[in-house]
């Protein structure tokens, strides 16, 4: 007999097949985006309403999503999340529990400067690392599968060849003909941020580098995926009581010349998987990494 959690895999399924229909269709018909949002609008509808139904039998057990206990914070961690004006940290050190934050145009630049001035062991970043030759990753799809209802926020990376090419008609000619999907929009909009971390991790920087998708780094944080629009009053105060559950206060500032609340609090998530990672806590998708002809492990960290 189907029960409650079969369901609630099937919600799941439907939201990642459709996250990735939308990317093969993303060149193609105008009104298949729209359709699309519809499709997961009404999935995560179904999803909420038959997790309720269920829940009724099993609300003795259940009681809930059950957020982390606080982080511990034992090396000073950068996390990173790009902005309009290049890339935006949170630094968390130990005993410290706001993180405070820098800027810089360049990731070199501010993992750099940060690193002299406070010798940072591990930096989480809010992009792609590790490219793939000819395949989609592993990692993009676990981690729709553990974003109920925030699948689409996650967008499927892009092959490197497709990254190489100047423009999106002809990386999405390169990417079909290599991994058989096409090129969304949010995937090569990212293009220059891409390969700008592609080259400085291939430069072997001394200092530990993950992959994290903030989105995921919050739901682990909070024991569920938060669906409230991150650029919202709603999900910024989300956000933040996500962070305060996690210990952290709120960061130094939250806005500022080129860079925008989500991007601070984003790059908070990235600095409390980055804290995680050095205490041995978090976990990549998928486990082991994938890696390929560029010999970088390509997870996220969560």
């Amino acid at each position: 007999m189907t029960g409650p959690d079969d369901v609630r895999r099937l919600a799941d399924r439907l939201v990642a097949e459709a996250t990735d229909l939308r990317d093969r269709l993303a060149a193609g018909d105008r009104g298949a985006d729209a359709a699309l949002e519809r499709v997961d609008s009404a999935v995560r509808e179904l999803g909420a309403a038959l997790a309720t139904v269920g829940g009724r039998a099993d609300a003795a057990v259940d009681d809930g999503p059950v957020p982390l206990p606080p982080v511990e914070v034992t090396v000073p961690v950068l996390g990173v999340d790009a902005c309009k004006a290049g890339w935006v940290g949170a630094i968390l050190e130990p005993g410290a529990p706001r993180p405070r934050v820098a800027v810089a145009s360049s990731i070199s630049g501010l993992v750099e400067s940060v690193r002299q001035s406070l010798g940072i062991q591990v930096v989480g970043i809010d992009i792609p690392i590790g490219l793939p030759d000819a395949s989609t990753r592993e990692a993009d799809a676990l981690a729709r599968r553990a974003l109920p209802g925030k699948a689409s926020s996650v967008f499927t990376t892009l092959t490197r060849a497709a990254y190489a090419e100047a423009t999106r008609a002809e990386a999405d000619v390169v990417n079909r003909a290599l991994a058989g999907q096409g090129v969304g929009a949010q995937a090569f909009a990212l293009r220059a941020k891409i390969l700008e971390v592609d080259a400085w991790v291939r430069s072997r920087p001394t200092v530990g580098v993950l992959e994290v998708h903030p989105e995921l780094s919050f739901a682990v944080m909070a024991g569920a995926p938060l669906l409230s629009g991150k650029k919202t009053d709603e999900g910024r105060r989300d956000r933040l009581a996500a962070l305060a559950a996690a210990g952290l206060a709120s960061p130094s500032v939250l806005t500022g010349p080129g860079y925008a609340a989500d991007d601070v609090l984003d790059a908070c998530a990235a600095a409390w998987t980055a804290a995680r990672h050095a205490a041995g806590d978090a976990r990549p998708l998928p486990d082991p990494p994938q890696t390929w002809s560029d010999g970088i492990p390509a997870a996220i960290w969560a």
